[in-house]
């Protein structure tokens, strides 16, 4: 019968035995790892964004394991997949701290635990396990190109060691659940960001809060008017300022406008007019935007005819291009049949334009719309060359102007001055206080008055 302190050395042994095993393995692995071996060969290889991948998600002594157990095949991606054509928002995910774990299961996906060399390539599409949770597909082309899931084997066999080799691929390999880790940050990250609200604004007016605007649906005109959403004034400003009125960017407006100045340059006949709005001023950009604001415009288009007649001085002036043809866009959708429509109805129409606070005028005239009120005018000669529903442009035969009578500029005077100006009303009480003390004086009673004595 054996003695209780064989049974205790057996215990201690058995429980020793897994100890011994780990530090065994970890001994082999540290005798196996040599400067031949394939690991060396990857950080010193042409491939230094996947080596330093790998340093940064410190997997070296994971690997070093790896390859004392394991005869290894490592696909690793070209530098330029991982330097140049990788999405930046993802390369900075898989950099953060917090994501380490992902990075770590992104690089073992491109390792197998087997070598894989080109004599052993399957013919067909078969499924590999790698040192990650997520399978390889391998496949071979009818043209003998080779395939890693999506990216293609560029360089074959491009590493050979006797405890691994390395094939080069053209793009780096992305597991589903890397993907699924990096969509449920971002989601996250869109979900937890804190929409930034400007300060309370003050009506001057009654020094109080002004009350929100109601939220407007998708797809709804602009609150405020369009002079809101406006550059500060011609060649000032290369584009207007965010729309006051519903989501932005509902509509895309620079594709509208380039379509439209498109389809001026096909119809023929108004290659001044485009020219004006692309190269000569900055209005074709700010029209885009007003657009995609939810503003619609009615252009007015004088054609190169009526163009030529405009003199070197009408051109000449700062911000004068870009008053013109504030001239000749109206806010407003307009079509042919609607204007002429409204002139028959009720005779002589104002419409309102960008070039604040001048209006043009229409009216029928020989069974079209004729648009100004004096010596300029012009006839709407080819109606509908582009309707969208947010942008209509008509073609006119001549270059409007706005009038300069003395109603207009009056009017255009107080409009200026009317926020600034300050009536203050007079007190006339020190007035009539002087007119008392000088009748006094003048019967001979004593003004001995405190008040007369201070006047």
């Amino acid at each position: 019968m054996a003695s209780p302190q064989y049974y205790l050395n057996t215990l201690f042994f058995l429980l020793l035995l897994p100890l011994l095993h780990q530090f065994t393995t970890t001994a082999v692995a540290a005798a196996q790892v040599n400067s031949n071996s394939v690991l060396v060969a990857l950080l010193d290889s042409r491939y230094t964004e996947l080596a330093e991948l790998v340093e940064k998600a410190i997997l070296l002594q994971t690997l070093e394991e790896a390859v004392a157990i394991h005869n290894i095949t490592i696909f690793a991606p070209r530098n330029e997949a991982l330097e140049r054509e990788l999405d930046p928002e993802f390369k900075r995910f898989l950099l953060e701290p917090r994501n380490l774990r992902s990075l770590q299961k992104l690089i073992l996906h491109h390792i197998l635990p087997t070598r894989l060399d080109l004599s052993r390539w399957p013919n067909e599409t078969t499924r590999h396990d790698t040192l990650s949770e997520d399978p390889l597909h391998l496949s071979n082309s009818e043209s003998s190109v080779k395939f890693v899931g999506s990216a293609e084997v560029v360089r074959v066999e491009d590493v050979v060691r006797n405890d691994g080799i390395i094939h080069g691929i053209g793009r780096l390999l992305i597991p589903k659940s890397v993907q699924q880790d990096f969509n449920t940050r971002r989601s996250l990250r869109s979900i937890s960001a804190v929409k930034p609200e400007g300060a309370p604004e003050v009506d001057p007016r009654t020094n109080r809060l002004r009350k929100m605007a109601p939220p407007v649906p998708v797809g709804s005109a602009p609150v405020l008017p369009i002079y809101s959403a406006m550059a500060p004034g011609p060649s000032l400003a290369p584009a207007p300022a965010p729309g006051p009125g519903g989501p932005r960017h509902h509509f895309d407006g620079e594709s509208q406008v380039k379509d439209f100045i498109h389809t001026l340059l096909h119809y023929g006949g108004y290659n001044e007019m485009a020219d004006i709005l692309v190269n000569l001023t900055n209005l074709a950009t700010e029209m885009g935007k007003l657009v995609s604001e939810g503003y619609v415009l009615t252009v007015l288009a004088p054609n190169d005819e009526a163009m030529a007649k405009l003199t070197t001085d009408q051109l000449a002036e700062p911000g004068a291009p870009e008053r013109i043809m504030y001239y000749h866009i109206v806010p407003e959708y307009q079509t042919e049949e609607s204007m002429y429509n409204a002139v028959r109805r009720f005779g002589k129409i104002q419409y309102d334009t960008l070039h604040l606070p001048h209006k043009v005028m229409a009216q029928e005239a020989d069974g079209s719309v004729k648009f100004g009120d004096g010596e300029e005018t012009a006839y709407l000669f080819d109606p509908d060359i582009y309707t969208d529903g947010r942008i209509s442009v008509q073609g006119i035969d001549g270059v409007l102007f706005p009038s300069t009578t003395e109603s207009d500029l009056k009017k255009t005077k107080t409009a200026e001055t009317v926020d600034h100006v300050k009536v203050i009303p007079k007190t006339r009480r020190g007035k009539l206080l002087e007119v008392a003390c000088n009748v006094l004086w003048s019967i001979g009673q004593d003004s001995s008055f405190t008040t007369c004595h201070h006047i």
